[in-house]
Parts: C-alpha cells; structure tokens; sequence
C-alpha cells in the first residue's frame, strides 16, 4: 500500500531491485581492477565489514560478463571441509565430483586447463564469506592453482570477506596464498552525513520517488542508528 501512497514502483531498499548501486566514487576504480582480474587471471581480496556492500558490488561488477568468454561461479556456502568446498567448484563446472579430494583435484584442474585452452572460457570462482573457509584450504589452495610448473594461470579468484580473512591470511602458514594475491580491494561502511543522505535519495529516486519523504534530522537520526547496525548501509546498497 505504501508503494502506492508515495507512487513508487517497488521497494527502494529491496533485494531484487535492479537499480544501479548508488556510487561512493570509487566505482570505477573497482571496475578497473576487476577487469584487470579478468585479462591477468589469478587471486583477488575483497573485504569490509558485514552489510556494507560487498556482495552487492560484485554482483554488479559481474553482471555484463560475456559467458562465453567467462565462466561465473558463486559460492557462498564456506563453514564446510576443503573437500565439501572443492565437490561444490566441481559441481558448478558440471562434473561428477569423485570421492577422495585428490581425484577431484585433477578433474576440476583437467576440466578448467581444457575450458581454458580449447573453449577460451576463462572460469571466474567468486568464495563468498571466505572468512569461515578452514585454514587447510588455504594452506593447499595454491597448489591447486599451480599449473605447468606454475607457469599459467587458468582461473580468476575473488575471495570475498570480513576484515578477519585479511588476517587470517597473513598468518605464516597462509604466505605461499597471501603472496598470489594480486588485486586487493575493501568497502567502507557510511559515516559522512552528506554521503548518506545522497545514498538513501538514489535509492527513493531510482523508484519513482518524486517528493521528498525525510527531513534533515531524519536522515542524520538513520546513519546514527545504522552506526550500531552496519548492515543498514549493505540494506541501503541493496545487498
């Protein structure tokens, strides 16, 4: 009834909207470096608090992806085992994933070195909350990547997380991944009034919202209250 009342077409903060993220001004440095991932393949780290976009800018990052020329994968299910985590990449790239962890390494590094070289289909694996992923994943994960006496990179990875990844991975252990990564990138949750204030507009006026619903004071009242909730910003960039 509200959509109605106030001549919206849907929800401003919904999920599904497919409204262009509102930009912090740092969106085309993001789209830079992401692209860059993509024409020099390897391992990238995006980290920032919970709700303050993460998801929500990748999403928009991979949305004009060619899929014959990229291969999307998203995974956000990571507080399993490494091999639960490796059976999942093998099921999204269509295979039948074997029982031991080693045979379902040399399918998947198999399947990807020929959907590289023959299919020129270069395979994007996005590892969402990455913080919860176990150590030993980590530790092994270079190993995977090594192909041809580590000579070729065939696949870009995001590992996509809360401030703890970072240091989890510069854990001593972690130094063979940490030293791979080649694009590092963060978000910031919205502490500038006058930044949250064009925020929340972008997102009214995306939907048709012709009249001006919050006064001054009601804007600053809801970035004080998002200070304790920082999902409120990720809400407001549709995450």
């Amino acid at each position: 009834m509200y959509l109605q009342h106030f001549g919206l077409s849907h929800p401003p903060l919904d999920k599904q909207t497919k409204t262009p993220l509102w930009d912090d001004g740092l969106m085309a440095e993001r789209q830079t470096r992401f692209k860059w991932l993509l024409d020099s393949p390897g391992i990238g780290l995006f980290t920032g608090e919970p709700g303050v976009g993460k998801t929500a800018i990748l999403r928009q990052l991979t949305q004009d992806l060619n899929p014959h020329r990229h291969h999307l994968i998203y995974l956000p299910e990571t507080d399993f085992s490494r091999v639960d985590i490796y059976r999942g990449l093998a099921l999204a790239l269509g295979l039948e994933p074997a029982f031991r962890r080693a045979q379902v390494w040399r399918d998947i590094k198999n399947h990807i070195a020929e959907r590289v070289t023959v299919k020129q289909q270069l395979p994007v694996w996005i590892v969402d909350e990455a913080q919860n992923l176990q150590m030993a994943f980590f530790r092994d994960f270079p190993a995977f990547l090594n192909y041809e006496f580590d000579a070729r990179n065939f696949m870009t990875v995001w590992f996509v997380g809360t401030p703890a990844l970072i240091q989890t991975l510069r854990k001593a252990p972690m130094a063979s991944l940490y030293s791979r990564i080649q694009v590092k990138l963060s978000v910031q949750g919205l502490n500038d009034p006058a930044q949250y204030k064009a925020l929340i507009n972008h997102a009214f006026n995306a939907v048709g919202c012709q009249q001006t619903l919050l006064s001054d004071s009601g804007y600053e009242l809801l970035r004080q209250a998002s200070q304790g909730n920082p999902r409120t910003s990720g809400i407001l960039l549709n995450t």
